[in-house]
């Protein structure tokens, strides 16, 4: 017989510490879980591994221009639809979808501003609107920007991010903007002015195939992804592996596509020495 009865156990279910969402991002590149003002601090640049997350084309403004010195061109401007697109989405729908997600009517920022005291036009385009894809907005935009920019004798920047090239929604209009940019740019380039074209992740299709890669100098985010076809399609057409970092920055840098790759926390002073040297 027990001397005692049986022991009584009380269990008690402590609550899980709730975390709020929004304040950590897991690094796409090492899997560091990072927190969100430390990432904002260091301009969505992983600590860790120096991987470059995406920014919009606002950030990118900001992070290159000086403080209150860049005004915006046409920035009422919106596509219209000469297809009368339909499909899961109708172009229209996908549009407002776009718009209401990102605050911008379209998928480039274009305009006039101050790079450390150094006046030059820029024009950024955004992948969060409809992947960076070039419309006839897009064309229009970065056009009369190189337009503004020969006329006021002004250096050109162009910072590219696109993962969708000619927009397919807008057909064959959507191709002509890439040879109306390289026209607008060639008569830039004929008044000896400088036009620096900096490549971010991803660079892709009939934006690599047009403004993007007639720059007189060419820069690159860090293991960008930069080229037309996707890898994959590449080695399912040719049969065959590619090389390692095959497309990516580095790879293109020694193989001659691109001139430099730049640091995000570099890019605004590298993007100043390069306008005083070739201005």
């Amino acid at each position: 017989m027990a001397l005692f009865g049986k022991p009584k156990y009380t269990i008690v279910r402590l609550k899980k510490k709730e975390i709020p969402d929004g304040l950590w991002t897991k690094c796409e590149e090492c899997s560091e879980t990072l927190y969100n003002k430390t990432l904002e601090e260091n301009l969505r640049v992983c600590p860790k591994c120096n991987y470059h997350f995406g920014l919009t084309a606002h950030d990118r403004i900001n992070i290159l221009f000086d403080a209150g010195s860049f005004v915006e061109f046409d920035k009422d401007m919106l596509s219209a639809d000469p297809l009368d697109f339909k499909g899961p989405k109708t172009y229209k729908d996908k549009l407002k979808q776009d718009q209401d997600a990102t605050g911008l009517k379209d998928a480039v920022i274009s305009g006039e501003g101050k790079i450390n005291s150094r006046s030059a036009v820029i024009a950024v385009t955004d992948s969060r609107f409809i992947m960076g894809s070039m419309g006839s907005v897009v064309g229009e935009k970065i056009t009369r920007a190189i337009e503004f920019a020969t006329e006021n004798k002004y250096p050109m920047i162009i910072v590219s991010g696109s993962g969708g090239g000619a927009r397919m929604y807008e057909g064959m209009y959507s191709l002509m903007q890439m040879v109306k940019t390289c026209a607008a740019l060639s008569y830039h380039h004929q008044a000896h002015l400088p036009y620096l074209s900096v490549l971010t992740n991803p660079t892709m299709a009939g934006i690599m195939a047009s403004f993007a890669s007639v720059g007189d100098i060419i820069l690159a985010e860090p293991n960008a992804l930069i080229g037309f076809t996707g890898p994959r399609v590449i080695e399912q057409t040719i049969r065959q592996k590619l090389p390692v970092g095959f497309q990516r920055s580095e790879f293109l840098l020694d193989h001659g596509l691109i001139d430099m790759i730049v640091h995000r926390k570099e890019m605004k002073n590298t993007l100043s020495q390069l306008l005083d040297y070739l201005s």
